[in-house]
């Protein structure tokens, strides 16, 4: 199993308000199914911290907070698959989400409520929450991920979160196929040892 020296952080049935200790933890296992949940709450999280959020700026930031979680805690955040779009990696089932909420599709008829009880589309293409963010639905763990990635790319242009997210794993496949989880492991400083992980799980 590997391990990594991290300061211990909540599981993601934990919520927010969960108290970290210092231990030597091991690596949860990836996320292997989507966590619609916890999905509806990281478009809402990230909605409420960029300027202007965008279907695309959520997609960029969501993958680059997904690459940091995957480096440091062996898991992406909502278990989504990416696929290889003409401007970067798109989380799949987030993305139908949000069209969705842009009534361009329909998932069943409970989700489609929630969705859109809780954010909107507005002109096609920015994301406008209805309510505040349930943090009990986030680990700590993925919410300093996020943060992380808001406070470092969050006021990147469509262009530059482009080219950020046109890395080796994107650039590996064609367009409109999937990202696999594997390849996204590799553009990682620590991608021997997440690869082992990943293939032992």
């Amino acid at each position: 199993m590997l391990k990594l020296q991290l300061k211990h952080l909540p599981s993601p049935r934990e919520g927010i308000s969960s108290t970290p200790t210092g231990s030597l933890v091991q690596m949860p296992a990836h996320a292997r199914t989507f966590n619609r949940e916890k999905a509806l709450e990281a478009i809402l999280y990230v909605a409420r911290h960029l300027e202007s959020a965008s279907l695309h700026s959520i997609s960029k930031i969501l993958y680059l907070a997904d690459k940091r979680h995957l480096e440091r805690f062996g898991r992406l955040i909502c278990g989504d698959r990416y696929i290889a779009m003409e401007f970067g990696p798109v989380p799949s089932a987030i993305y139908d989400m949000m069209k969705v909420a842009d009534n361009r599709d329909s998932i069943d008829a409970d989700w489609d409520a929630i969705i859109k009880e809780s954010f909107v589309i507005q002109g096609g293409r920015y994301v406008k929450p209805r309510r505040k963010t349930n943090m009990d639905v986030l680990a700590r763990s993925e919410v300093e991920c996020i943060d992380h990635t808001i406070k470092k790319y969050g006021r990147k242009t469509f262009g530059q979160l482009t080219d950020l997210t046109h890395d080796a794993a994107w650039k590996g496949v064609g367009e409109n196929q999937p990202i696999s989880l594997e390849a996204i492991a590799r553009t990682l400083p620590n991608s021997g040892d997440l690869v082992a992980y990943i293939r032992g799980h």
